[in-house]
């Protein structure tokens, strides 16, 4: 969340996007439509309040990182004499910690307002989880996740940051590390500069996963919500089609995907995403556009993204992502002041990201 459902399935890190490479199609199967019941929450507090404000420094921290992970995926992947091994897992094949962390960069383009000038975007992401066995393949996860958004551009008044702090709270069906079923809760701080009451949310996402034609078509059923998103509830979902055990199509909004996978090392994808998250912003006050002068706002603030992506898996418990596309929309939607100010045409945007599991 990155990456974020609101109306997203995600936030953040906790993608909605699921990968059925690894479960076998009778264990998905096993999955069955359970009556999900809404979880009483805590609140998880947690304000990180130190950040590098320069720009100029994180993109070229960025682009270092960028060079970088190639360099070391095709060091790993060409040396002959070193085959790293497995990190042990548990007895039933389930992950009990996972990581994430990701870093995407949007370059420059134009508001569709010309007075607006021009912006580009930031994010990074970071997300810790950890499952709790209850019975069976039933389990409660509990995480914490960070992530932010930088801008940089014309001197326009709209937000030069928003960021969230949050906790992720699940109930989850799981085969082989991929839920079949799950609820979640992320209660947290989303804002721009002050972490208090206002900025506090309870978005929270809901899918199953069901056959239509056996071993071969899944459906998934989804909700999300969110006290700030416009619509407070959305539906998402869709269709998941095996077309072979190297080739599937998960048509699951908001983040559709083709994905190649010629062995346990690699997969590539070819990816559509659609982004939304709300934050509570401060005062803002715009030296040419008087419209946005507003005063504790909320935005929902979007990156709908088309492009292509490959993982690399073989540095086992490390999976490796790189990616590349374009950034078709941002969009800064004011919706209680009905005010958005969106940008008018695409700019390519790069990512690098990494996974840990065990």
């Amino acid at each position: 969340m990155s990456g974020s459902f609101a109306p997203t399935v995600v936030m953040g890190s906790q993608h909605f996007e699921r990968d059925f490479s690894n479960v076998s199609e009778s264990e998905i199967v096993l999955a069955k439509i359970t009556y999900l019941r809404y979880i009483a929450l805590t609140l998880f507090y947690r304000y990180v309040g130190v950040w590098i404000t320069s720009t100029t420094v994180k993109r070229l921290r960025f682009l270092a990182i960028l060079l970088l992970v190639p360099g070391v995926a095709s060091v790993i992947a060409g040396t002959a004499s070193f085959e790293a091994q497995p990190s042990p897992t548990p007895a039933d094949g389930n992950s009990r910690d996972l990581f994430y962390w990701e870093t995407t960069y949007t370059f420059q383009s134009d508001f569709k307002e010309s007075k607006l000038g021009d912006g580009d975007s930031l994010y990074n992401d970071f997300s810790y989880d950890h499952r709790f066995l209850i019975t069976g393949k039933w389990y409660f996860r509990a995480g914490v996740e960070y992530e932010r958004y930088d801008f940089s551009g014309t001197d326009n008044g709209l937000p030069d940051h928003l960021q969230a702090a949050s906790a992720h709270l699940a109930l989850e069906y799981v085969v082989k590390d991929f839920p079949g079923i799950s609820i979640e809760l992320d209660p947290g701080v989303y804002f721009q500069n002050n972490a208090n009451w206002d900025s506090f949310d309870i978005p929270g996402k809901a899918f199953v996963t069901f056959p239509l034609q056996k071993d071969k078509i899944f459906a998934v059923v989804a909700l999300g919500w969110g006290l700030y998103q416009d619509p407070p509830v959305a539906p998402g979902g869709g269709i998941i089609w095996l077309f072979s055990d190297k080739l599937r199509l998960q048509a699951v909004f908001p983040k559709p995907a083709i994905i190649y996978q010629p062995n346990n090392d690699w997969d590539f994808r070819v990816i559509g995403e659609l982004n939304f998250t709300s934050f509570r912003t401060d005062d803002v006050v715009s030296p040419t556009e008087h419209k946005l002068d507003l005063h504790n706002a909320v935005v929902q603030y979007s990156e709908d993204r088309a492009g292509v992506q490959v993982g690399y898996s073989g540095f086992k418990p490390f999976k490796l992502i790189a990616g590349a596309g374009a950034t078709v929309e941002r969009n800064f939607d004011f919706f209680r002041a009905n005010q958005s100010k969106r940008t008018d045409n695409p700019a390519p945007y790069v990512r690098v990201a990494a996974e840990v599991k065990f």
